[in-house]
């Protein structure tokens, strides 16, 4: 853990440009008086914590800067576990730079990036895996990313992690009792009530893992691939699902040649739609490229909408392109095959999806018509029930950080280590060091084991600011 700091420290904490109001923050052990250095009003110095006060910023000759409400937090209750002012002015840039120039040169510096809520981490107001979800909630730009963001940063991520951590510290007292009397061949964990919490906790820890991609699309957003052969309706489909006309609708083969994107919002969830370029035989070297950049899209998407006209059941070409499709698609992604332009079959709907339904067995089949809407409402449905399928509905389970994905790997091929070495009846020092290294890995999401550089990492990606 770092040492607290012992400077001040200032910065706008609204986000950037002009306003209606703006606020900036000052926090560290000079805090209040060097927003009282700048006040004009009731002393600061004297406020209680958590109180409001109306006044003046007033430059050093007297004059006045703007009218102004200081808010005081003194230590340890505030954000930062530190004494905090936040200083709220009209949203002028000017007025703004001002009044940092001002507190710099009362005695505060310029906060580094994410310097606030890493003196909250430092000072114990957070653990680390909260202080990682402030910036997560910062950039949630749907229903479903703030109520991630929201659960790991009151605790709940970081409750399960501790708990996990916790029952694999009394294990560690066992096998290291077993170590303190070696001499005296005395056996205190029980190998197979050791075996089966192991197996126990490593489950969990996978299990967690496991919805590392996932929730890392809920959060960014759900990345979906329409796909299939020119002129089948992919462009159209893209304009009716995000009701607006995105992309360009033509009956000429190869008119999108390459991958054209927007978001909707479906249920609270944040979609990332890719219309990609029509997949055929062509020696076109341009339409060749679209061509190779639709299947890396295939390739990223968590939902793939394999995308049909009636025509396409009887053509020999869509058992080739449904065999690019199965070779560029993620193992973990949903194929969802959508049969477009049904109100040209208005009586053979029933039919022409049960022979769909033969082409991708093990899915099941939507009909729709792009130009109609018919069945657009229940493709909708669809992704959204594809895009969530598998997940825990305990959003405290649910990972979203690349750096907690990677230390409850570590800590599960660590305890899968435990495992085999008890199935081998291995000696307690080489139990208790594939122990110590699960319990390491899962310290480290939560800071209670961390590095200088770690948090240097972490905290430069946050806004200043904050």
């Amino acid at each position: 853990m770092e040492q607290v700091t012992t400077d001040t420290i200032c910065a706008i904490s609204t986000p950037p440009g002009r306003g209606g109001i703006a606020v900036a923050r000052v926090s560290g052990p000079a805090a209040i008086a060097i927003a009282n250095a700048v006040w004009k009003g009731a002393s600061l110095a004297d406020a209680k914590s958590h109180t409001v006060h109306l006044g003046t910023i007033t430059r050093p000759d007297g004059t006045a800067l703007d009218q102004a409400v200081a808010t005081v937090f003194r230590n340890p209750r505030s954000f930062t576990g530190e004494d905090v002012v936040e200083i709220s002015v009209h949203g002028s840039t000017f007025i703004q730079q001002e009044l940092l120039h001002l507190l710099v040169a009362s005695g505060a510096r310029m906060a580094e990036p994410g310097e606030f809520t890493r003196r909250a981490f430092v000072n114990g107001r957070l653990d680390l895996a909260e202080a990682e979800a402030v910036a997560d909630l910062i950039a949630s730009s749907s229903r479903a990313a703030h109520r991630l963001a929201i659960s790991q940063l009151q605790g709940r991520f970081s409750a399960n992690i501790d708990s996990l951590r916790q029952q694999l510290l009394d294990l560690a007292v066992l096998l290291e009792l077993e170590l303190d009397f070696s001499e005296e061949d005395v056996t205190f964990a029980d190998r197979a009530k050791l075996r089966e919490l192991a197996a126990d906790i490593q489950s969990m820890v996978t299990r967690m893992a496991s919805t590392f991609s996932s929730g890392q699309a809920l959060r960014d957003g759900i990345p979906v691939a329409i796909i299939g052969r020119p002129n089948v309706g992919k462009s159209r489909l893209l304009n009716t699902l995000l009701d607006t006309d995105r992309a360009i609708v033509s009956d000429i083969p190869g008119t999108t040649r390459d991958t054209i994107e927007d978001t909707i919002d479906i249920d609270g969830h944040t979609f990332r739609f890719i219309d990609t370029a029509g997949i055929r035989t062509t020696d076109d070297p341009i339409e060749s490229l679209g061509i190779e950049r639709a299947l890396r899209s295939v390739a990223k998407a968590s939902v793939v909408i394999w995308l049909l006209s009636p025509d396409d059941l009887q053509s020999p070409e869509t058992s080739a392109n449904k065999a690019l499709i199965d070779g560029s698609i993620r193992p973990d992604a949903t194929l969802i095959p959508v049969l477009n332009k049904i109100d040209t079959i208005p009586n053979c709907v029933t039919q022409a999806t049960e022979s769909l339904s033969a082409m991708a067995p093990g899915t099941a089949p939507l009909a729709i018509s792009a130009l109609t809407g018919t069945g657009i409402s229940d493709l909708r449905k669809a992704i959204l029930s594809a895009a969530t399928a598998g997940l825990p509905d305990d959003e405290s389970m649910i990972v979203t950080n690349a750096r907690h994905h990677a230390a409850l790997t570590e800590a599960a091929n660590a305890l899968t280590q435990l495992i085999d070495g008890i199935d081998l009846g291995l000696t307690p020092d080489l139990l208790a060091q594939h122990l110590r290294q699960a319990i390491h890995s899962l310290a480290t999401i939560t800071g209670s084991i961390t590095s200088t550089q770690i948090l240097q990492t972490i905290f430069h990606r946050f806004c200043i600011g904050k």
